[in-house]
């Protein structure tokens, strides 16, 4: 107490002007046009939370920076706090922690340099904890009042008041005129927040500060390779934000083994560069250079060259290898482990911060206010045999049903833009294939191996489909907010489970559909020459795109850099100049004054609010790129090492953010990550799908290999003829004229004649009795990849489940550690209710013997207290 007083005149204090109660709460208000109505809202709700036991101070407004701004200062007394805390059943020590530490890790001094101060990583000692009984306050480990609820609890204590303390007089009982959201929302309260500690640049000498400590050994950059300080996280923020950096950290922890894997899997396709007898094939013009294609498109294509693919080929070597088979799998595999490991961390943290009883039921201490102002009609609970606010069926039906058809529509205009951006493929191909034609010849062999019309096709509508994704998902952030308040949820737990679903169902398809275009549906639909299949049919003249010689999975590789790279980099900037500009903004004048005249309230005034959807998109952004790295990451072994890149930044900007950019958020409790647990599960499995369908119809792994096994003539292990087995002929004078070029119908190519043209499929030869239908080598390869995908399918799946049945999902250690606990709660509380009963039993005596002259200040007898004990 002896620093209180110290802070006391400092307007940096996180106290009241007496310098002794600590301030919990500000909200803060300016007058306006309706000043007298808010006014009168502001008197009744004060005088409620008067009543309610809070203490108020407030900062008139020309005491404050702006000259305008009122701050209402809330203080809870330690019969409000213990009140709620036994209402909320917050878990306090009771009994030091006796069960011994485990043996050191073996080589732990390897890990120093990544260590920080014990004192950092423990700021408090391990208790035995216990749900919190005003009646039994002795039996809690309670030292001093003042501090024994640390901040964090304060401040979620008073919030809980907040947000059902009415504003309406006692005669006008008006349900709907209740919390601080609702004044908020209508302009009474301009803000409402808890206080940071002291500033974080600097320690206060006075009083420590968690906040300085957060900033300088988790929230600078520089600290991006030390492990965070989890449980000062979870005592500053709560739980609920430390589950996220727990996850947050753990992930990025095991995206170093996927990285590492990926790497390899990348320079094995280097170093085998040279040795792709596909990519030689095409290169050589004796055999590419002879090769004349038919053309891709209709009329504004003419045929051209093998060999123009090259780069394109060579490309694809890299990530379409042997070594991306293995990969595939890899990753099939290593989900699972992330997910059961992740599990066993979940429990400890569980265990350490107090959750493990934490269960949903709890949840319903923490009814929504806008379901008991909104729902009128009032039930028995069966459980609990009290009334209590419900939502008609016929109501709930009519709800759903407008936001299931509200996320359809959505997600409608979500594929109609996917179908825009194909559209604009196929036109802009062919005015680039067009202008490519007509150019004069020297300036077509430049720039053709450099610019092809795929590859400009292919990143231009990379960029405008990423663009339409940031627009829909603008947009889409609101009407998702907007359905789920419609249909009014009971449990804040409800309320974050139907917005994640909502939320990520759109984002699935937004951010994925473009994706799964090019990997299952592009160039698998074409037809060939003479009868080629268009989109929509015949009359929109848009034939449908065909994948390169080399398959479409470089163009896959493209989507999914230009997408993943192009939202990190949008996200970070967002992320860490947003703020910063809104902050310097906000506080331009606060800045020109000292420190001492600008008040702690003040400064924490001018950060941006964390919101309530603030931790929502810090988990969308990271789920989002898992499902990257994790349904697509066959076509691209680097996509773990640019979402480890862009995690180790990740972890440090949103430890900046939430340390010196945003104000302190309301703390919160939660056991788990929430629904986002069940979509990463989802995800997982989704994985091993998607990835075994790439390796099978859009890499060209499967018919390289038929081709090896079954089909070369020499019967070699060698890959020559590849090419020329995999490309079909046909006639040049039977291509229809809506489908042939302009060049006519004899056209010429540097002076030799061309009668016919290669295309890529499996169909007999013209003058074959079954020209243009499929070969046996077409149904050879179909039925490999049908194959191939039921045994690497079956395979992932079967190590997959076998390692979530072998890693026990809680420790052996945690579970003995629960079980100790819980004995002990049992054994104290027995044997406190006995000394309790045994000092009641001995007052009475006292009070009978008075009657008699015998009264007498001892405690009962043995044998009495022996008898005692078995009755009790």
């Amino acid at each position: 107490v002896g620093c209180i007083h110290k802070l006391g005149h400092n307007k940096d204090s996180v106290y009241f002007s007496d310098g002794e109660r600590r301030i919990d709460f500000v909200l803060s208000y300016i007058d306006d046009k309706d000043g007298d109505k808010k006014a009168e809202r502001r008197r009744e709700f004060e005088a409620n939370l008067q009543k309610a036991g809070l203490m108020l101070e407030t900062q008139d407004k020309w005491e404050s920076d702006d000259g305008k701004t009122y701050y209402l200062k809330i203080h809870a007394p330690w019969e409000v706090l213990a009140t709620y805390a036994d209402v909320l059943k917050i878990k306090v020590p009771f009994k030091a922690d006796d069960i011994p530490k485990g043996r050191d890790v073996p080589l732990a001094w390897l890990t120093c340099p990544f260590r920080l101060p014990p004192h950092i990583m423990k700021p408090e000692p391990n208790y035995f904890t216990a749900p919190f009984d005003k009646s039994k306050v002795d039996f809690f480990l309670i030292g001093n009042q003042e501090t024994f609820f640390p901040p964090s609890t304060r401040n979620r204590i008073v919030y809980y008041i907040l947000t059902r303390c009415p504003y309406y007089k006692e005669d006008r009982k008006e349900k709907d005129k209740t919390g601080i959201k609702r004044l908020l929302n209508n302009g009474t309260y301009t803000s409402a927040y808890p206080l940071h500690d002291c500033s974080y640049w600097k320690e206060a000498k006075e009083c420590e500060s968690e906040r300085y400590h957060l900033y300088k050994h988790w929230a600078r950059f520089l600290s991006f390779y030390k492990e965070q300080p989890l449980n000062l996280i979870r005592k500053y923020y709560g739980e609920k934000i430390g589950i996220y950096f727990a996850w947050l950290g753990f992930y990025t922890e095991m995206l170093f083994l996927s990285a590492i894997v990926g790497v390899i899997c990348f320079v094995y396709g280097l170093l085998t560069f040279g040795n792709n007898m596909t990519s030689k094939e095409i290169c050589d013009p004796d055999i590419g250079g002879k090769i004349i294609m038919c053309p891709l498109c209709d009329k504004k294509c003419s045929y051209w060259k093998l060999n123009s693919s090259c780069l394109s080929s060579l490309q694809s070597h890299m990530f379409d290898n042997e070594g991306t088979v293995f990969f595939a799998m890899f990753m099939g595999i290593w989900v699972t482990m992330f997910l059961e490991l992740w599990k066993r961390r979940q429990a400890r943290l569980e265990y350490e911060w107090d959750l493990v009883d934490f269960e949903e039921e709890q949840q319903q201490l923490q009814i929504r206010p806008e379901f008991e102002l909104k729902c009128t009609g009032r039930r028995r609970n069966r459980i609990t045999q009290e009334m209590e606010p419900y939502l008609p069926l016929t109501s709930k039906c009519a709800r759903f049903c407008v936001s299931g058809a509200t996320v359809l529509f959505w997600t409608c205009m979500i594929v109609a833009c996917v179908i825009g951006v194909i559209v604009y493929r196929l036109a802009v191909y062919a005015a680039i294939a067009s202008l490519m034609k007509d150019s004069p010849t020297s300036k077509i062999q430049l720039l053709g191996p450099l610019i092809t019309p795929q590859l400009a096709t292919s990143i231009t509508a990379s960029c405008i489909n990423f663009a339409i994704i940031l627009v829909l998902n603008f947009f889409y952030e609101y009407v998702a907010i907007w359905i789920t308040d419609m249909e009014i949820p009971k449990t804040h737990l409800e309320y974050e489970n139907k917005l994640t679903m909502k939320m990520f169902m759109f984002q699935f398809v937004n951010y994925y559909s473009s994706c799964f275009y090019v990997a299952f549906f592009k160039g698998k639909f074409v037809g060939y020459p003479g009868k080629y299949s268009y989109m929509f049919g015949n009359w929109t003249k848009l034939r449908n795109e065909e994948c390169a010689p080399g398959g479409c999975l470089i163009e896959l590789t493209t989507q999914l850099v230009i997408v993943m790279a192009g939202k990190q980099l949008v996200g970070n900037v967002q992320e860490a100049l947003l703020p910063l500009l809104k902050n310097w903004w906000s506080s331009r004048k606060g800045r020109s004054h000292p420190q001492g005249q600008y008040s702690r309230w003040e400064q924490d005034h001018d950060l941006q609010s964390f919101g309530q959807f603030g931790l929502f998109y810090e988990y969308l952004e990271m789920v989002i790129q898992f499902g990257f790295i994790t349904l697509f990451v066959a076509s691209f072994p680097l996509a773990p090492l640019l979402a480890l890149f862009n995690n180790i930044l990740e972890v440090r900007v949103d430890a900046w953010k939430f340390t010196t950019q945003f104000r302190r958020p309301v703390a919160a409790k939660a056991r788990n990550i929430g629904a986002w647990e069940e979509i990463l599960n989802v995800m997982a499995i989704l994985s091993v799908v998607t990835n075994a369908f790439i390796m099978a119809f859009t890499s060209d792994m499967i018919p390289r290999l038929v081709y090896l096994y079954a089909y070369q003539p020499v019967h070699e292990a060698s890959m020559t003829g590849y090419i020329n087995n995999s490309l079909s002929i046909y006639e040049i004078t039977k291509i229809p004229l809506e489908n042939r070029p302009d060049d006519g119908e004899n056209p010429t190519w540097f002076n030799e004649s061309i009668t016919v043209c290669r295309y890529r499929d499996y169909r007999y030869p013209p003058g074959h009795e079954r020209e243009y239908s499929h070969t046996m080598q077409f149904w050879h390869i179909l039925a490999a990849k049908m194959a191939f995908i039921i045994i690497m399918e079956h395979v992932v799946f079967v190590v997959k489940f076998s390692v979530a049945w072998l890693i026990p999902d809680v420790p052996s250690d945690v579970k003995a550690r629960i079980k100790r606990e819980r004995y002990l709660v049992q054994e104290y509380l027995h044997h406190y209710e006995v000394e309790k009963l045994k000092m009641q039993l001995s007052q009475s005596f006292c009070v009978t013997s008075e009657a008699t002259d015998t009264c007498s200040l001892l405690p009962p007898s043995p044998d009495q207290q022996d008898s005692l004990s078995v009755c009790v």
